[in-house]
């Protein structure tokens, strides 16, 4: 996990926001150059593709599934594109890949959150989602306050991990402060609990399989990709997510993105589409 130092007692928000790189990006502001789209242009959308009922990609056909698929299909027709290019993105990728131009816009499971409004435009939301808890059943927890002096999972890039912290510490299951981290900020220990960040959602799946982690906190709509007959979800929200489609920062895009999206949510598409996907 690498060299381990000592933070004596740093604040639980400082800590936080290193490791979940909550920091702003530099040079995402600008106007995207990409305007009206030409006769039969394609739109880049970077989508997940390991999420079930969301973005998931058959590799055996080559093309992908999911609600954010055919949200993302619906609204490039409603802005005149001939098609959908679908580029797979990830929490440790979609941010670069959207501000340096690799896709147009991302239907990624992407929270509307300040600190990336900050960067990103984002569309009315689409979804709303609860963040949860999730252990194993031979575990026997059976509560959130089992788990103190245990271990607490989440993806890396995710807002999960500072929203977990600061909902454990509201509540008085910690002090909040983050006494230890590790330098690349994967691991930190609190009083009561070690908060640990990982690559991907199978990782963390495997190691809440293996024992290394106690609990692994992830969106529900993602949690349900990875819960089995061997796992149960804690009844404990860490807190509510809404998902929107992101742009570049003042993106030609962020309109006409906004406009469809809110049509499709007044015409019911939207809402007829989740109910096809649940």
């Amino acid at each position: 996990m690498g060299k381990v130092r000592t933070r004596g007692a740093a604040l639980l928000l400082v800590a936080l926001a290193l490791a979940c790189g909550l920091a702003g990006l530099a040079g995402c502001s600008g106007e995207n150059a990409k305007g009206a789209p030409a006769s039969g242009e394609a739109l880049r959308v970077g989508v997940r593709s390991d999420v079930v009922g969301f973005g998931y990609l058959n590799e055996g056909t080559g093309k992908y599934y999911g609600l954010e698929i055919d949200i993302a299909e619906e609204m490039a027709a409603r802005m005149g594109y001939g098609s959908v290019e679908f580029v797979t993105v990830t929490p440790d990728t979609r941010k670069d890949m959207l501000a340096n131009g690799e896709v147009d816009c991302m239907v990624a499971c992407y929270s509307i959150a300040e600190s990336r409004e900050k960067n990103f435009d984002f569309s009315p939301s689409y979804y709303t989602d609860a963040s949860i808890v999730m252990v194993e059943k031979s575990s026997l927890v059976s509560s959130i306050d089992d788990l103190k002096g245990l271990t607490f999972g989440t993806m890396a890039g995710t807002n999960t991990a500072p929203q977990l912290a600061l909902k454990l510490t509201e509540s008085g299951f910690t002090s909040g402060e983050a006494l230890e981290q590790t330098e690349d900020h994967s691991m930190t220990r609190f009083d009561n609990f070690r908060l640990v960040q990982m690559a991907s959602y199978q990782d963390l799946s495997r190691a809440l399989e293996e024992g290394s982690i106690d609990a692994a906190c992830m969106d529900g709509a993602i949690a349900h990709t990875y819960l089995n007959a061997d796992r149960s979800m804690l009844d404990y929200v860490i807190d509510t997510q809404e998902y929107g489609v992101a742009t570049q920062k003042g993106s030609a895009l962020s309109k006409p993105v906004s406009d469809a999206i809110q049509g499709m949510l007044d015409d019911g598409t939207v809402a007829a589409l989740t109910d096809k996907w649940n």
